[in-house]
């Protein structure tokens, strides 16, 4: 079997909220077990004042609710982290990665995020007994065909998952790098039945609010995802110098 390992990041960042990170996507949920989450954009002025831009716009999260994730925010000691197949969603400060697209109608998007149109080819890797290549995009030689390699490939038929934005929880940038068994595959994408379902630890939205989000993005401004409860976010926002 040949592979071709490709990187897939927008941009790697330090562990912390970027003191040059001038846009944000905020998510604030009403708590850990909460799958619903209100999503806006906002962006950090010359004067250094934040305002919102976008939204807020409805989202859906894990079916379990949020969980601590491995992002750019200092660990929480004690707290209990994101592990594959919890159905939560990782909460904290986390770089936005680039695009996956099979949906036929372009994304419209900043030409400095990577932009990859989907293939047969094209896998992400869940699988924990293959620790090099966890939560990683692979690029095989040939289309899936093995049964392993189809259950590690990228969907091609699911409108759901037809545009995909990466969220760098756990990515090999991440301090420390990747955990196995520490998550993978955390996107935002198109939910499903208009919102009436949760993810199994994405954040999905309307298709419509998603691509007016992405297309509101720019890599210059250092953009990041920040998902928390409303009582965390209040408790942080000084430490962690929120927006």
């Amino acid at each position: 079997m040949s592979w071709l390992l490709l990187p897939g990041m927008l941009l790697p960042l330090a562990a912390q909220m970027p003191s040059d990170c001038t846009q944000a996507v905020v998510g604030i949920t009403d708590g850990w077990n909460s799958s619903e989450v209100s999503l806006s954009v906002v962006e950090r002025s010359r004067s250094g004042g934040w305002q919102r831009v976008l939204g807020p716009f409805r989202g859906r999260l894990g079916r379990n609710g949020s969980v601590w994730g491995r992002g750019l925010h200092p660990t929480v000691r004690g707290a209990v982290q994101k592990r594959e197949g919890d159905g939560r969603s990782p909460a904290g400060i986390f770089a936005l990665g680039g695009l996956w697209v099979t949906n036929a109608t372009p994304v419209q998007h900043d030409a400095r995020i990577p932009y990859v149109r989907v293939t047969p080819a094209d896998l992400w890797v869940t699988d924990e007994r293959l620790p090099k290549l966890y939560n990683r995009w692979v690029r095989l030689d040939h289309p899936a065909s093995t049964p392993w390699e189809l259950h590690e490939q990228m969907r091609q038929t699911d409108d759901a998952h037809s545009i995909k934005l990466l969220v760098c929880h756990n990515t090999p940038d991440v301090p420390g790098g990747v955990v196995v068994g520490g998550g993978a595959a955390i996107f935002f994408h198109i939910w499903r039945r208009g919102g009436a379902l949760p993810t199994a630890g994405c954040t999905a939205m309307d298709e419509g609010q998603l691509r007016v989000l992405i297309a509101r993005l720019q890599a210059s401004r250092r953009p990041v995802y920040i998902l928390l409860p409303r009582a965390e976010y209040a408790r942080l926002r000084a430490a962690w110098q929120l927006p």
